[in-house]
């Protein structure tokens, strides 16, 4: 079996605050596979973003890493030179960011913008570089890829935007390849649409994906593995199956039970009560602690260890721990 594309362990990333350092990402590792998906999920505000952006180091500024190691093709990325760096994102790991409209700029056409990525890392001449970026707008499936060379951004609806990002993502056929909510701002038709194509890319190119999202449906038509987050740690891991159809932790299982369901047609959605605490505000311990309906006396003072409840699939809780010692 070929080495891992990408090794996370104990990252921290912290924020200055006015109540002193925000650990947004708190000690988070985990592994990705050639040609796997894993997806890192959790509500708005969990550590899901910054931790994709830790990956390149792209954090904004005044955050930093504090600690930890990424290592991307067995190369690690906290102790490269910029220069190295460079070299890195975009020739072995891209990112699709959350919103097209912030990631392209709006005074130079979406072809150019493509030709630039080609050419700041492979020495190629302009016509072979357009020739190129038009091949890479039909593989996304942008119609009329040669005329929407020279569009806009402005020119194009989110959906063509979205696939533009994927192009450019896609351009260098990079190793690993970051997906931060990739169809948020999309209709569901469009949705499917880019769901599809990074399906089949994944497939066509071996290529690794981070598929950062919150949305469980997401979740269930791309993933193979899912990583499961909490204010800045991960609770529960393992497969799709063993998430979706045997969550053990109660955040994970809460999260489930707010999703809308057929099946459910006319019951109210169930809610996780209460709210993610800031930094400031986390027990010592497990974190859901506070939220948690079955914590026990322990879980607000003694943070739980890894529990394995199948091969692959791990759980921090005690409640979890304390069920299967029985």
């Amino acid at each position: 079996m070929s080495d891992p594309v990408l090794v996370v362990r104990d990252l921290v990333t912290s924020f200055p605050s006015a109540r002193g350092r925000a650990a947004a990402v708190d000690g988070v590792s985990f592994e990705l596979a050639e040609g796997e998906v894993l997806a890192l999920v959790g509500e708005s505000g969990c550590g899901k973003s910054v931790t994709a952006l830790s990956l390149l180091r792209l954090v904004p500024k005044p955050g930093r890493i504090e600690s930890g190691s990424i290592r991307i093709a067995g190369r690690e990325v906290l102790s490269l030179p910029v220069s190295e760096l460079r070299r890195v994102r975009g020739k072995e790991a891209a990112m699709i960011f959350q919103e097209p409209m912030t990631s392209l700029s709006p005074v130079v056409t979406v072809g150019a913008q493509v030709v630039e990525a080609l050419r700041l890392h492979e020495a190629i001449g302009a016509a072979q570089a357009r020739r190129r970026t038009t091949q890479l707008f039909d593989q996304v499936g942008i119609p009329d890829a040669e005329s929407r060379f020279d569009s806009y951004p402005h020119q194009l609806s989110g959906g063509l935007k979205q696939r533009v990002m994927i192009a450019m993502a896609l351009a260098l056929r990079p190793r690993l390849l970051i997906a931060d909510e990739p169809t948020t701002a999309l209709d569901v038709t469009i949705q499917a649409q880019i769901l599809e194509l990074m399906r089949d890319l994944q497939r066509e190119l071996g290529t690794a994906i981070l598929l950062i999202t919150h949305d469980l449906g997401v979740v269930n038509e791309l993933a193979d593995r899912i990583a499961v987050m909490y204010a800045g740690r991960l609770v529960e891991e393992g497969t799709r199956e063993q998430v979706l159809g045997d969550a053990r932790h109660p955040y994970t299982r809460g999260l489930l039970r707010a999703v809308p369901s057929l099946g459910r047609r006319g019951e109210r959605l169930a809610e996780i009560a209460g709210v993610v605490p800031t930094p400031q505000e986390r027990p010592i311990g497990c974190r859901f602690s506070t939220r948690c309906p079955v914590a026990l006396p322990r879980c607000p003072t003694d943070p739980p260890g890894d529990t394995p409840v199948a091969p692959g699939h791990v759980v921090r809780c005690h409640v979890v721990a304390q069920e299967l010692a029985r």
